[in-house]
């Protein structure tokens, strides 16, 4: 029987290509068709690499991570593991082995991850920790005999494993607070009972062998960052053995413990904060990224590269201290890979002569050989993209990365030291070869002072440069971080919507160096607003914006300078503030971290009243006549709903202003990158839904007060 032409469009139209051919707009809901590729493995050898792969769960409300493989020499990649809560895959130094992380389905304690084991050869895998409060974090002794982790579980924990609970005994539900740092967000309370211990297991080599985890750190303080000593005789730890940290700069001691047991043995104390370190070839040196504690304290300080000899009371050198941008950071995106886990840090050559890092500058991040004994730089990469994660074969000749591009939201490569590159995977293609996505344009701007500001301006795909179109100014968080060219479902999708997106750094923005990142410290917000002001006129000068049909939005950081925006000027049509903080002194005493340095505010609220009045929003909530919507995650720890959007939201309401305030149960700080799907997608909805009524005129009844 024959279709009929217009069931045939149906079907077309439904797998999102037209009749004629044409790509079609993205979509927000395009989100839970993407697949995600996070913590790159390359195998010993350099012939495979395994990674995680992402996808959102059948039931939109979270994510399925899965651990593949796939040959350097090209293929399809192929699932290796089973459970959709896997990640970090770590291989034996022989590459015959592969140890990863299994977690449960189900939130609450049974569902803690635990380490697993399964042989390359082939077979199932199976468990080898059982651990309350779980196990993660594995790295492979040199000689592949030893796995260290980490593991918050602790004595009481272990003493009750295994046993029914007896009902006549009732845990206290009630928190008795002594630090100023409490909580944290995504986290929830902290329990000061469980601090993360370094372990150790023998690394087991079938499911027959029972092997059994010992704690090799013990007290009240967190530690991790373990490396192992080239003999894998000693493993080396960071931790920071003050009980309030918050009172004093950043600064680090470092550990060594034996295998076989034993008190730890403090090998040096550097002051600045440390996390991944990773050990030379000949086992002399670590080498790792942090920022100096600044003198005066700054409110921003460039990461840069560091070695450190391995012996007592040594101090860092800094490789990179002419290098004036930022290693080891990456840019400010919505699709990095969620639940992937791992981390990279600074990966020797083999020869120890260099270290391979990546490094941010001016919106792009690349990959470079850093001489391990001055610094100079060697790019391995260049181009117009962000590259998200990597790591290097045993020889260092190979090198797997995930690079992200604006239009790209991520896939594996596989590079040879002398540039040449491969990718290995193309897993958004079938659905992105259907999408009309665009790049952005790269525009350079003087500012007020005549500072040089970047911006990206991202347009409709059928753009007419004839005709005029609304603006949306998009500003990022942080204040210390960087928009470049890495994939935005936010920006292609407002701009599939119609709109010409704004993306600007001003100044305070990471990767144009220490004093760009540093001058706003005790004027944020201020000058970087005009910048933000600066790059909206820049665009407007093209002759394509309807000045009538101005949007502002920003989350976080990009929150409080939408706030900042409405109360000194009135060109916006309409405003979403997001995640943001309208009273200071609020946040001082609430937020899930502290500002107990002087870094953003010269004291404390009471020390710095002025300061902290003038700069908040709250302040001067009587100029503001924008119509503006808050997006505030209800478990956002980091900006604290009532120091934010609740505030401005009461206050506008008084003053009959427009206002509407959307809240997300359950959600973090994280809302927008890895919140729940469903939630993801609405986030969407209502921040263009907002700017679709003020600016385009379209009926949205659900922003209207119910009768």
């Amino acid at each position: 029987m024959k279709r009929s032409i217009t069931s045939i469009l149906v079907v077309l139209l439904v797998f999102g290509v037209s009749a004629s051919g044409q790509k079609r707009n993205i979509t927000e809901k395009d989100l839970f068709d993407f697949v995600w590729v996070g913590d790159p493995q390359i195998s010993p050898d350099g012939t495979r690499v395994a990674f995680v792969k992402v996808t959102v769960n059948a039931a939109k409300t979270n994510y399925d991570t899965s651990i593949w493989l796939v040959s350097t020499d090209g293929g399809e990649p192929r699932r290796i593991t089973s459970g959709n809560r896997d990640s970090n895959p770590r291989w034996s130094p022989d590459g015959q082995f592969m140890t990863f992380q299994r977690a449960g389905e189900t939130p609450g304690p049974a569902s803690a991850p635990q380490l697993f084991m399964m042989s390359m050869a082939g077979g199932d895998s199976w468990a080898y920790t059982s651990l309350p409060r779980g196990a993660g974090g594995a790295a492979w002794s040199p000689d592949g005999k030893w796995i260290v982790f980490g593991s918050s579980a602790n004595p009481d924990d272990l003493a009750k494993q295994g046993k029914p609970a007896d009902p006549s005994v009732r845990e206290s539900d009630v928190r008795v607070i002594t630090r100023a740092v409490y909580r944290s967000d995504s986290g929830g309370y902290i329990d000061s009972t469980r601090p993360g211990h370094i372990w150790v297991v023998e690394a087991p080599k079938s499911s027959e062998q029972k092997v059994t985890p010992k704690q090799l750190t013990k007290g009240q303080f967190n530690e991790g960052g373990a490396v192992w000593s080239k003999d894998s005789s000693k493993i080396y730890f960071v931790t920071n053995r003050d009980p309030e940290p918050y009172y004093q700069l950043p600064n680090t001691q470092i550990y060594s413990v034996d295998v076989a047991g034993g008190d730890p043995e403090l090998l040096t104390k550097v002051p600045m904060g440390i996390g991944l370190m990773n050990l030379s070839p000949d086992g002399k040196r670590f080498a790792f990224t942090t920022s100096a504690n600044g003198e005066p304290v700054r409110s921003y300080s460039q990461p840069d590269l560091w070695v450190m000899d391995v012996e007592k009371n040594a101090q860092p050198k800094n490789l990179t201290k002419e290098f004036d941008f930022d290693v080891g950071a990456g840019l400010t995106g919505d699709q990095a890979a969620p639940r992937a886990g791992g981390g990279t840090g600074p990966i020797w050559t083999a020869d120890g002569r260099g270290i391979i890092e990546r490094f941010a500058k001016e919106g792009r991040t690349n990959l470079a050989v850093f001489d391990s004994s001055t610094g100079v730089i060697s790019n391995l990469t260049t181009g117009d993209h962000a590259i998200m994660s990597f790591k290097a074969s045993a020889d260092s000749n190979r090198i797997a990365y995930v690079r992200s591009t604006p239009t790209i939201v991520g896939d594996l490569y596989v590079m040879e030291r002398n540039g040449t590159a491969k990718q290995l995977t193309k897993l958004n293609d079938a659905l992105f070869s259907k999408l009309a996505l665009t790049e952005p344009d790269d525009v350079w701007y003087q500012s007020f002072d005549g500072k040089r500001v970047q911006t990206w301006v991202q347009k409709p795909a059928n753009f007419d440069p004839k005709e005029k179109y609304p603006l949306i100014l998009n500003i990022h968080g942080g204040p210390h971080a960087a928009y470049g060219y890495v994939f935005s479902h936010e920006f292609q999708w407002m701009a599939a919507k119609g709109y010409v997106v704004v993306y600007p750094n001003p100044r305070g923005s990471t990767s144009y160096g220490q004093d760009f990142g540093n001058i706003i410290q005790y004027k944020y917000p201020g000058d970087d607003h005009k910048d933000l002001m600066f790059a909206v006129d820049e665009v407007i000068k093209r002759g394509y914006i309807d000045t009538k049909k101005l949007g502002i939005t920003g989350g976080s950081g990009g929150g409080v300078l939408t706030n900042h925006a409405v109360t000194q000027t009135d060109r916006f049509a309409a405003a979403v503030s997001q995640r943001d903080i309208s009273d200071w002194a609020n946040w001082w005493y609430t937020a899930d971290f502290t500002q107990f340095q002087p870094a953003w505010f010269k004291g404390a609220p009471f020390e710095d009243v002025e300061g902290f009045r003038e700069r908040s929003a709250i302040t001067h909530v009587a100029k503001i006549k924008t119509p503006m919507m808050f997006i505030l995650g209800e478990a956002d720890w980091r900006t604290p709903p009532a120091a934010g959007g609740e505030e401005l939201f009461r206050a506008l309401k008084y003053r009959k202003i427009p206002t509407v305030m959307v809240r997300f149960p359950n959600e973090s700080h994280e809302l927008s990158r890895s919140g729940q799907p469903w939630h993801r997608i609405e986030r969407l909805q209502h921040i263009v839904g907002w700017f679709d009524k003020w600016l385009i005129g379209e009926k949205k009844p659900e922003y209207e007060v119910s009768r």
